[in-house]
């Protein structure tokens, strides 16, 4: 940078704090995580929501969360209601973060009237943080990337 430019970071200023509270709250009302998805899940009981992958049959086949419902996103309005019950909030996912096919699920869904969240990370993340997932061979499970999950039994702190 010369002198005299403007830092690119605060060229536009913050939000003020009560808009970026709104601004984060709306956010988390979208979107989980893989690691929170991943918990509720494991946890006694009925975890409340749903999990869709929204990706296709050859992409499902290569691994999926398990108890996922598998519905490809252009065929959510043709098949969401026999598959998904309305009052149950439904998270969606697809490969990962370079893939908005989890965003255009969410959207047909919302669209359709079901409450919906957005899996951030996608089956991706899902895979390198170490969580289970099935395949058309079974079960597997990868060493978590320590570059994306905290070692074996860590806590991230977030």
């Amino acid at each position: 940078m010369t002198a005299g430019t403007a830092n690119p970071v605060l060229r536009v200023a913050p939000a003020t704090p009560a808009e970026a509270a709104a601004h984060f709250r709306a956010s988390l009302a979208f979107h989980a995580d893989v690691s929170d998805v991943a918990a509720a899940l494991a946890a006694d009981g009925d975890p409340g929501f749903v999990v869709l992958d929204s990706r296709s049959t050859e992409a499902w086949d290569q691994g999926h969360v398990p108890g996922a419902v598998h519905l490809p996103a252009a065929l959510i309005p043709e098949q969401a209601a026999e598959l998904l019950d309305r009052t149950v909030p439904v998270v969606t996912y697809c490969w990962g973060p370079g893939c908005n096919g989890a965003t255009r699920a969410a959207l047909a869904l919302a669209e359709l009237g079901y409450q919906v969240k957005e899996m951030l990370g996608g089956f991706e993340y899902w895979a390198r943080e170490g969580f289970e997932f099935e395949t058309w061979r079974g079960r597997e499970r990868r060493a978590p990337d320590p570059l994306t999950a905290p070692r074996e039994g860590g806590d991230c702190g977030c």
